[in-house]
């Protein structure tokens, strides 16, 4: 048996942390009892700082590790997609597997118990299939051209086999609006559908929705100057868009779980046309790669007011330049200064368990359960992040 005791014991079982907490786990991890010391001054090995339950990222591609540093930083989304189609194969094969794994390991002691990735190849599956981390894997779709739906669903279904030869969780998923015929968005979304769960790239730009209301903007410049073709202009936002093309993958309500990853410009008319259709919606917030790419954030507060199951994910280093969880929450803090840690823990923890339905493993430190164990260091006088807050494995 192991026992770890904190100035905070972040359970995520309630609203608030135990002040001066322990909580005792047995060797494979399982957490065994939680409670308050009697007296931290004669507890051995007494932690400053936080203890929580180990973090699920819900948004990442590791297979991208390899292009650290080099991309320009605020180039908007028209110039990062011009910037990740100029580099993505500039590195070796071999180069790109160490980096997966050197990412993997890092962020498994920073804390990382599970992770929602995205894959484009069978880079990471091996390591994947390995690896202490819980891992779904979505197999993102692209093409733009309608007469090539066929060929491209035929192909990730081959990547799915694969994953599948390695045990994997994973299944198609589409991209986003601006890179998919809307015949190939259905059909990705019906196939990732029957999986139970969906992640999709969503309204990460005002660009996105220039493209989709009016038909203007560098994206769709950036599409027809290429000769690709360009999504139906709706005079709605992309958001609604997305959800006319699953409607057309199989009719609302929809029970499975499904990942709105960004959502920097939704609205409250998008946000009700969610909660219209889907069960069980859950928002991904990359904060440090809106920043990275456009300098923007999503609007937080109201996704609050309207119950929205918000998550967080670091997404890949060709938009960010590390994969740390605390550095996004430190993020989020200091932007939206109401926003307190238990909250961002429930976020980076919880919220990330219930949408892979992996909640009865990870997300809370509770009897039976195996979440793994975070300490969060160097908080203030009144427990929030700063600036120096580091987080390390515990178990």
């Amino acid at each position: 048996m192991m026992r770890f005791a904190a100035e905070y014991l972040y359970t995520l079982c309630a609203a608030e942390p135990v002040r001066n907490g322990f909580v005792e786990v047995d060797d494979d991890g399982t957490v065994l009892a939680t409670g308050v010391v009697e007296d931290p001054s004669r507890e051995p090995g007494f932690l400053a700082g936080a203890i929580a339950p180990g973090f699920v990222n819900t948004h990442c591609h590791v297979e991208l590790s390899s292009m650290k540093g080099l991309f320009r930083k605020g180039s908007g989304m028209a110039g990062f997609i011009d910037q990740i189609n100029a580099l993505r194969d500039t590195k070796s094969r071999e180069k790109k597997i160490a980096d997966i794994r050197y990412w993997m390991d890092k962020m498994y002691a920073e804390g990382v118990s599970a992770m929602a990735d995205i894959s484009n190849c069978a880079d990471s599956f091996a390591i994947k299939a390995a690896h202490p981390m819980y891992t779904r894997t979505f197999l993102e779709v692209f093409g733009t051209e309608p007469e090539d739906c066929g060929a491209v669903m035929e192909s990730v279904l081959r990547l799915k086999a694969a994953a599948d030869g390695f045990g994997l969780d994973a299944a198609p998923t589409p991209h986003a609006c601006y890179t998919m015929s809307p015949e190939l968005l259905s059909a990705a979304s019906r196939e990732g559908l029957k999986s139970g769960f969906l992640s999709y790239h969503s309204e990460e730009s005002d660009q996105e929705e220039q493209m989709i209301r009016s038909g203007s903007g560098p994206m769709w410049d950036n599409r027809k100057a290429a000769g690709m073709s360009t999504p139906p202009v709706t005079g709605g936002s992309s958001l609604q868009y997305f959800i006319d093309r699953l409607q057309a993958a199989h009719p609302a309500p929809f029970d499975e779980h499904i990942l709105l990853v960004h959502e920097v410009c939704m609205d409250q008319e998008g946000i009700d046309a969610v909660k219209a259709v889907m069960r069980h919606p859950f928002v991904a917030l990359c904060p440090l790669s809106n920043i990275f790419i456009h300098n923007a954030l999503p609007p937080v507060g109201l996704m609050m007011e309207n119950g929205l199951k918000i998550t967080l994910g670091t997404d890949s280093l060709s938009s960010n330049d590390t994969l740390s969880m605390v550095k996004e929450m430190y993020c989020l803090q200091e932007n939206f200064p109401f926003l307190r840690l238990g909250t961002l823990l429930e976020w980076a923890c919880r919220n990330g368990a219930e949408f892979l339905g992996k909640e009865d493993t990870f997300g809370t430190v509770a009897p039976g359960k195996k979440p793994g164990l975070v300490h969060i260091s160097s908080l203030s006088a009144d427990g929030a992040l700063t600036s120096g807050s580091r987080t390390e494995r515990l178990v």
